[in-house]
C-alpha cells in the first residue's frame, strides 16, 4: 500500500469517465447543437489503431474532430472506435482513453488537458508546496502540477480560469 493518495490518476480517471460519458451520449444521440470535439492523442500508444499512412504522417500526436462527418461511433470501457473522413477517404480508428492528451469542445469552451507528472521522490521537499499553498485564497482549485507553468504570471487566451464556488454554497 502506498503512504500517498495518487491524486493525479484519480483525477485522470475522474476525467476519462467524463469523456466517456459524453461520447456514450452523442453515440445514442448525435451531437446536440453547435458541440463538436477536438481530440488529440498520441499515436504512440500501443493501443491506438490507425492507418499506417497516418501513423506515418502523424508519428507522435494527432488531433481528430467529431463534427459533420464521422461514423460507426462505438464507446467502450477502455476506448472507442470511429470511422473519420479524411480527404474523402473513410479511415476507422481507436482511441484508447489513455492516449487522449486533450478534449476540448470549443462551442462551450470546455477543455480537458491530460499532463504525465513525475512521481515525487521520497526526497523530494514537500514544505515547498506547502508554502505555495499558505498564499492561496480559501476556495481556490490549484492544479499542483508543473511548477514552471504554475508560477507563469500572464495568463494566455483562451486559458481556464478558477472559479470560486461560494456563491453556490447555501
Amino acid at each position: 500500500m502506498s503512504n500517498r493518495i495518487d491524486y493525479g490518476n484519480l483525477m485522470h480517471d475522474a476525467m476519462r469517465g467524463l469523456i466517456r460519458k459524453v461520447l456514450t451520449d452523442v453515440s445514442e444521440n448525435g451531437l446536440p447543437g453547435a458541440h463538436h470535439f477536438f481530440i488529440s492523442f498520441g499515436t504512440e500508444h500501443p493501443e491506438v489503431q490507425i492507418a499506417d499512412w497516418l501513423r506515418d504522417r502523424y508519428p507522435d500526436e494527432m488531433t481528430v474532430v467529431l463534427q459533420h462527418w464521422f461514423e460507426n461511433l462505438d464507446v467502450g470501457e477502455d476506448g472507442f472506435a470511429v470511422t473519420l473522413n479524411f480527404g474523402d477517404s473513410p479511415e476507422p480508428l481507436y482511441i484508447p482513453y489513455d492516449a487522449i492528451h486533450t478534449f476540448v469542445d470549443p462551442s462551450v469552451e470546455f477543455g480537458l488537458r491530460f499532463e504525465t507528472q513525475g512521481e515525487m521522490d521520497d526526497d523530494d521537499d514537500l514544505d515547498d508546496y506547502d508554502d505555495d499553498l499558505d498564499d492561496l485564497p480559501e476556495h481556490e482549485v490549484v492544479d499542483m502540477g508543473d511548477r514552471e507553468e504554475r508560477d507563469h504570471k500572464a495568463k494566455p487566451k483562451g486559458e481556464a480560469e478558477v472559479v470560486s464556488l461560494d456563491s453556490f454554497r447555501k
